[in-house]
């Protein structure tokens, strides 16, 4: 089956005006909703070399792409909570 190349779409928006656009499901937005950003920036990282067993490797692999992800997270979660209960 072949993929439908997003490229001819893209062309029909760029060739829109602004006064085709059809806002009327959208809500109207006001200065709250600039007060807490939606999506967090991401922290820097840092390539780092670490030895985990096996198994525990396996079982984040198993869980699909993004395992280091996840693995970073759990991590974040664990460094969180300590930092609440010093």
């Amino acid at each position: 089956m072949k993929k439908k190349s997003t490229a001819s779409d893209l062309r029909k928006i760029d060739a829109m005006k602004d006064s085709d656009i059809d806002y009327s499901d959208a809500p109207e937005l006001d200065e709250s909703f600039l007060v807490r950003p939606l999506v967090a920036l991401q922290k820097k990282k840092e390539l780092v070399s670490i030895r985990l067993d096996y198994d525990i490797v396996q079982w984040f692999r198993g869980k699909g792409r993004g395992y280091q992800t996840k693995i970073n997270a759990l991590l974040r979660a664990y460094v969180d909570a300590q930092d609440k209960v010093s």
